[in-house]
């Protein structure tokens, strides 16, 4: 039976998925209401897991060293009683080759070589460049399924990615360039890098020394 995580370590676990985040994006991640998710951010900043940051145009919520440090030991205690057969570490080995094409992918959406320019920009003209991208995006999402059922099984908080990933693909499938890579849309990729970035925090891996 999929093990159903504790709603403190993922109201802790939201900052650090996000980075830098709002009440309103860490509850809907969540899962929370608007009352819960103030409640902890209170009692998280007073343990000193999270900081405010209010400065010109950004006010939000992100973790401290501190606060990193706390989620990982919840979700390796998490780990040891959801996951003793280590099914997670065997899906994020498989995960990795996968990881690799969607790099490429998302440079060869942002990148478009010309022979004068290497690394011009691809400005979306080449109907058939983009293409080729598209359909190694959709491979992806295709190939990646069958790991999210498993991590699903495992964990009930891997529920909603390939939804999420999918929605994406459409929107740009119809033309809406950014929903494959920009950072402040849930496009292919931030849904992509959102799931890396849970794989090595449950797993404690160094994003930097990953291999």
């Amino acid at each position: 039976m999929s093990h159903r995580s504790e709603p403190q370590l993922l109201m802790l676990h939201a900052v650090r998925l996000l980075g830098f985040t709002d009440e309103g994006a860490m509850a809907q991640r969540a899962g929370a209401s608007a009352e819960e998710t103030a409640t902890f951010l209170r009692e998280a900043e007073r343990s000193g897991w999270v900081q405010h940051l209010e400065l010109f145009d950004l006010n939000g919520w992100s973790l401290t060293d501190f606060g990193k440090w706390e989620n990982e030991r919840q979700l390796t205690y998490e780990r040891r009683i959801a996951d003793p057969g280590n099914e997670i570490a065997a899906i994020y080995r498989e995960f990795l080759p996968l990881n690799a094409r969607m790099l490429r992918a998302t440079t060869d959406w942002q990148i478009r070589p010309r022979a004068d320019d290497t690394f011009a920009s691809n400005d979306h003209s080449d109907a058939d460049w983009d293409a080729q991208v598209l359909d190694e995006v959709e491979a992806l999402g295709i190939e990646l399924a069958p790991l999210v059922e498993r991590l699903t099984n495992v964990l009930t908080r891997f529920e909603g990615i390939l939804n999420r990933y999918e929605a994406a693909l459409r929107k740009a499938k119809e033309g809406q360039t950014e929903w494959i890579d920009r950072t402040d849309v849930d496009s292919c990729h931030l849904v992509w890098f959102q799931l890396h970035e849970d794989l090595i925090a449950t797993l404690g891996i160094d994003r930097g020394t990953e291999v």
